[in-house]
């Protein structure tokens, strides 16, 4: 039912944990560890995975923040989970250090009484994020492994509307085939590649600009607490045991991020909230708990 794609760039031994923790023979599974990472974080997962028939590794390509390589990852990652079987209906990307919050039978439970729902934050960026219309409205090339943002001026693509949000998201089958081979989206994917952040902003106005999807959920269900980190960008907060009650007791599926070297307590303390929910069985969630849709008009 569910198709996961697991974006690693380090802690290897961090990523064995996650990727137990929503392991389901079922499910599908593709993870890209990026090509700038060092070389034995990906023969460490390599060699985990191939005890895994669902699980693939994607071919490693750098994935720089800022740069639309991570848009590329992400549309590589669905390409192959396509091909990798007919039978799953979601798609959830996860970082390496996410974590999740409910068992995999809670999730699917949820998922199945949801269906048609893509599960993606997504607002007007020229409305609602005026002051990141820069990234958008300026030339940005990515090249030997940096990105360069130039004062070079362009206008947004014409009859469309910008809409921004975060990387993260569960979404349709139906969604995914659309924007990795429909010609329809071809236009966003040529303007996207030269835009800073490319990754908060693409799949939300391919969606929202566009009617192949279900309805939109203004909710990605993760918990992230973001914290400033310099002039330009905010990074979540690395949670610990202080964060463990208010991490299980809330309606997210996911959380991040997390870091083994800082508290691996609060990692433990999930994987036996996991196994005990899997063990008394799921409690299925209402979407009534979720904010309201926002859409625009195709």
């Amino acid at each position: 039912m569910i198709a996961y794609l697991l974006l690693v760039h380090r802690f290897p031994d961090q990523f064995e944990r996650l990727f137990k923790a929503i392991h389901h023979p079922a499910h599908h599974y593709v993870v890209h560890v990026d090509a700038n990472a060092d070389a034995s974080v990906a023969a460490q997962i390599e060699t985990f995975l191939s005890a895994y028939p669902n699980a693939a590794m994607l071919e490693r390509r750098p994935a720089l923040w800022g740069g639309y390589s991570l848009v590329d990852a992400e549309l590589r990652g669905m390409a192959k989970l396509l091909e990798m079987g007919v039978d799953w209906e979601f798609f959830i990307n996860l970082s390496g250090q996410d974590f999740p919050l409910k068992s995999q039978s809670f999730i699917r439970a949820f998922l199945a009484r949801h269906r048609g729902k893509e599960f993606i934050r997504a607002v007007n960026q020229a409305i609602v994020r005026s002051d990141t219309m820069n990234r958008v409205r300026h030339y940005v090339v990515e090249r030997r492994n940096r990105v360069v943002r130039t004062p070079f001026p362009r206008p947004f693509l014409r009859g469309a509307t910008p809409y921004i949000g975060n990387q993260w998201m569960i979404v349709s089958r139906r969604f995914c085939e659309f924007v990795c081979h429909d010609p329809q989206a071809d236009r966003f994917k040529a303007f996207y590649r030269n835009s800073f952040i490319a990754d908060e902003g693409f799949f939300q106005t391919v969606m929202m600009n566009t009617a192949t999807h279900g309805e939109v959920v203004g909710d990605d269900l993760r918990r992230i607490d973001w914290v400033p980190d310099g002039a330009i960008k905010l990074r979540p907060r690395t949670y610990t045991m202080a964060d463990a009650e208010p991490l299980t007791a809330g309606k997210d599926l996911f959380a991040r991020k997390f870091d083994a070297e800082v508290d691996a307590d609060v990692l433990t303390h999930l994987e036996n909230h996991i196994r005990a929910e899997a063990h008394d069985g799921p409690a299925l969630a209402s979407i009534s708990t979720l904010p309201p849709t926002e859409r625009q008009a195709a």
